[in-house]
């Protein structure tokens, strides 16, 4: 089942690849619904089997390069599934959203079939290099998105800052799998095999260095301080389907990894560094706040706030491992939450994406000044902002809330300064929403020299439908979360375990 899940669009994109250049641009999209849609269902079935209590299961394991010790293994756990569900609903929102455009169709529907596939198969691989090499083919594919579909000459400098920074980020996470495999007896890069047998458990210095390796790696692709600064010229650059699979999903490879990896992995380096680690991520949250609410053009600022959330993330995680010998319930709070907010971000953020592309598809700006009075022009646009504006800031009733109070509950006791610190961001990220709220949809009405003497128009179905299906999700998971918390807890406990062993 799951490889059926991963490779179909793969498989999708092939045939396109193959077919005759005679289909109609709105078929080609189209056909792109429809593969998103049936992955979707297939996701939902594995969803209704699962057991939360039975650990990694729809296991599949097929030899690859035996006598390396590399195998195509992929299954599915409390800590994956939910991101691949993610995955599946937002490529499909996307879908939607691409529906009006008009460029180059045909490769642009393979290429984001060809994303989905990389980008399911690395949530579901438990193999390292398996895990690796999807990890490397995102930072392909994505390279491609914005220097092929980005705004103007600009988008080709960014595409590059892109590529070259994640890509050298993956070789230092290869550098650390080389370690992993060295150091387990036999020789594997299967992670259920390295997790049984913990190889690296103690904190001795080859230990410490391979989590160097891995930890460098996964924090260019979150992107924690001080490796962010490729990611706001990459979402401002980018086309808006683009941002919001690069925020919504390439970032997760990020945080997961963490989670996935780095804790069960290498459990004594994790807790000896969670203090440093839980500095990072303070940092992150509130510089990613602070430098948000200077920015003047909207995309950018929305990329900021993407460095703030991924910093409450890593601010779990690390907080996770100071908390050792303590508070298990507490340690195992701090990991959910920060599932849950991998989940919600990608929810929320991807939305706040989407519709920041209306602003540039009319008025060829995302300058914040350069509008005002849109509410009056057009009330769906600003309707939907302000709750993705809301739901971002953790307003009660949304998926936010829900992942921060767990972060937050789960972090404070062994960390209360940093988290203190932490909480800081979310009065700084009410302050940058209100305030381009303000200057964008109140005031006298001013539109670009952009636009037609008519006016601008409001948001079309296809941009309305995938915003509205996105922010609904978060906000059942907001006020009904326990379908997905019954999910994740279970895994977040077995990472727990691990961490503390």
């Amino acid at each position: 089942m799951l490889t059926v899940i991963v490779f179909l669009p793969l498989l999708v994109c092939a045939v396109l690849l193959l077919w005759p250049r005679t289909l109609p641009d709105r078929a080609y999209i189209c056909v792109w619904i429809a593969t998103a849609t049936v992955d979707l269902a297939l996701v939902v079935a594995v969803w209704t089997g699962f057991d939360p209590g039975e650990g990694i299961q729809y296991q599949q394991r097929v030899r690859w390069i035996p006598n390396a010790g590399v195998g195509y293994h992929v299954g599915v756990d409390g800590l994956s599934l939910p991101l691949v569900a993610l995955t599946c609903l937002l490529f499909l929102a996307v879908a939607v959203y691409s529906l009006k455009e008009g460029r180059r169709v045909r490769s642009y529907v393979c290429l984001f079939l060809f994303l989905q596939t990389v980008s399911l198969g690395l949530f579901v691989a438990l193999d390292l290099i398996l895990f690796f090499v999807f990890f490397d083919l995102s930072i392909v594919g994505m390279f491609f998105v914005i220097a092929g579909w980005g705004h103007g000459e600009r988008a080709r400098a960014a595409a590059l800052k892109f590529f070259l920074y994640t890509f050298v980020g993956s070789l230092a996470l290869l550098l650390g799998f080389i370690g992993l495999y060295l150091a387990a007896d036999p020789h594997t890069f299967d992670l259920v095999d390295l997790t049984r047998g913990n190889p690296l458990a103690g904190r001795g210095l080859y230990a410490g260095l391979v989590l160097l390796a891995i930890g460098v790696g996964l924090a260019v692709k979150t992107p924690t301080v001080p490796f962010h600064t490729w990611l706001p010229p990459a979402h401002t650059d980018a086309p808006a389907a683009g941002s919001a699979i690069l925020a919504g999903i390439l970032l997760k490879m990020g945080t997961y990894g963490f989670v996935r990896i780095a804790m069960p992995l290498l459990p004594g380096s994790w807790r000896q560094y969670a203090l440093v680690i839980v500095v990072i991520g303070a940092v992150s949250v509130v510089y990613g706040a602070l430098v948000a609410l200077a920015q003047t053009d909207f995309k950018r600022m929305i990329a900021y706030t993407s460095v703030n959330h991924m910093g409450y993330i890593v601010l779990a995680v690390g907080a996770a491992g100071t908390l050792a010998g303590t508070d298990a319930q507490a340690r195992s709070l701090a990991v959910t939450g920060a599932v849950t907010q991998m989940v919600s971000h990608g929810l929320i953020t991807g939305a706040l994406f989407l519709l920041s592309g209306m602003l540039y598809d009319r008025g060829r700006t995302y300058a914040i000044d350069a509008y005002s009075g849109l509410a009056a022009h057009t009330p769906r646009f600003a309707g939907l902002t302000a709750v993705a504006a809301f739901a971002s800031l953790g307003i009660p009733g949304f998926s936010g809330f829900i992942a921060e109070f767990q972060i937050f509950t789960g972090s404070l006791a062994s960390q209360t300064i940093a988290t203190a610190i932490a909480l800081t961001g979310i009065l700084i990220t009410a302050a940058l929403f209100l305030r381009a709220m303000r200057s964008m949809f109140l005031g006298v009405p001013r539109l670009p020299r952009t636009i037609p003497t008519g006016g601008i128009s409001d948001l079309k179905g296809t941009e309305t439908v995938p915003t509205v299906a996105l922010l609904a999700v978060a906000l059942v998971i907001g006020v009904m979360p326990r379908w997905l918390l019954d999910v994740i807890e279970p895994a977040s406990r077995t990472v727990i375990g691990l961490v503390t062993r």
